[in-house]
């Protein structure tokens, strides 16, 4: 499978690591960046990244990792296509995949260690979209929100 993965200055010493991983599994890796450690970078660009390889099908499912995770879940989910969950378990990690066809794994490495952060990529790119009954229905009405949304008027206020 192919598989996207990006992180900001705070994830950065985990990607080489997973990269590694990923690859010993025998998915082709297109690595976002960051390419280097850099304390001003931004997780939006990366979370970005990783959600335009999946939209021009350049990778089937991403790995986002950052400080907590969660700031690259939260940019992740603003793009079309993308569903995107901050997991730092395993079952999370497989039944995303299984019952809500997640398709880009968040991760906390200031939160967790490497080597589970291992176990929830080998949990994730191991998992398949069960596709039938309650899941289909379910994933039909997240699409027809994003569709949706996308067609709203949005709103003018600042925040």
């Amino acid at each position: 499978m192919k598989v996207a993965i990006g992180c900001d200055h705070g994830g950065f010493p985990f990607k080489e690591v997973l990269v590694k991983e990923l690859e010993s599994l025998g998915h082709a890796v297109h690595d976002c960046g960051a390419q280097e450690l850099s304390p001003e970078d931004d997780y939006p660009d990366f979370a970005r990244s990783v959600g335009l390889a999946i939209q021009r099908g350049q990778a089937e499912r991403g790995v986002l990792i950052c400080g907590s995770g969660v700031g690259a879940n939260v940019a992740a989910n603003k793009m079309d296509a993308v569903r995107a969950a901050l997991c730092h378990d395993t079952y999370s990690a497989h039944q995303g995949v299984e019952h809500d066809d997640m398709n880009v794994l968040c991760l906390g490495a200031r939160v967790i260690g490497i080597e589970l952060a291992k176990e929830l990529v080998r949990a994730f790119m191991s998992a398949r979209f069960i596709g039938e009954g309650r899941f289909q229905r379910r994933l039909d009405k997240v699409l027809a929100i994003e569709k949706e949304q996308a067609h709203a008027i949005k709103p003018t206020a600042k925040r």
